[in-house]
């Protein structure tokens, strides 16, 4: 197969596999935002580039203008969430001085009362923030159920990390140049392995990043 054939054929699997992933997080949000009748669900992923927050699912309430929208890290309670590595649940958020979310509240319209929010974890690193907003007034939320909040924590934080390690690699595709070949192999090879080979799959070409970046 020709190189640029080969390149874009790789492309393609790694765009699908994004879409595969992002389809897992709005899954997420939507059984999530059911399980505790909330108002609304989000997932964050930390962008480490940028030092960024950007809305990767939304369901419920902003779920029609949130998505790619970003916010600095450090921005109110996901932030705080974020960088403590913290659950933390709020009954009037409002009332707390963390809270930052008015430029998000004028974009959407609604403005959330109460909250859970855990921090989305990677083999101990925070890779971004899962929130559930609003439960019903006669069901205030509670620190027993972060153990639940916790399972869908842990699907997110693996279709996150998953995401984040796609686009390196596309990014690494794109740049590569004569290098192509060599990752477009590698890349192409992944959608066939589960596991732990898969993970050291994907570590491999974050370490051909990695080399990449040091070459330029």
């Amino acid at each position: 197969m020709p190189e640029e054939s080969l390149k874009a054929a790789v492309a393609a699997g790694v765009l699908a596999s994004e879409q595969a992933n992002r389809d897992l997080l709005q899954a997420t949000c939507e059984v999530a935002r059911a399980i505790f009748s909330a108002r609304a669900a989000s997932v964050f992923l930390y962008d480490e580039r940028t030092d960024e927050l950007v809305f990767e699912a939304v369901a419920g309430e902003g779920s029609e203008t949130l998505l790619g929208q970003r916010i600095p890290s450090s921005t109110g309670i996901a932030g705080w969430v974020l960088v403590t590595r913290q659950p933390i649940v709020l009954e009037d958020v409002s009332a707390d001085p963390r809270w930052g979310g008015a430029e998000i509240a004028a974009k959407t319209g609604y403005v959330p009362r109460g909250l859970m929010a855990v921090p989305l974890l990677h083999e101990e690193e925070p890779v971004g923030v899962l929130n559930v907003l609003d439960r019903p007034q006669e069901a205030r939320f509670s620190l027993e159920e972060m153990g639940l909040l916790g399972l869908f924590a842990n699907q997110a934080a693996i279709a996150l990390d998953l995401l984040r390690k796609g686009r390196r690699a596309k990014a690494v595709l794109d740049d590569a140049g004569a290098d192509v070949g060599v990752v477009a192999r590698i890349a192409s090879s992944l959608d066939a392995l589960e596991g732990p080979e898969r993970e050291a799959g994907l570590r491999l070409l974050g370490a051909l990043e990695e080399l990449f970046v040091q070459k330029r």
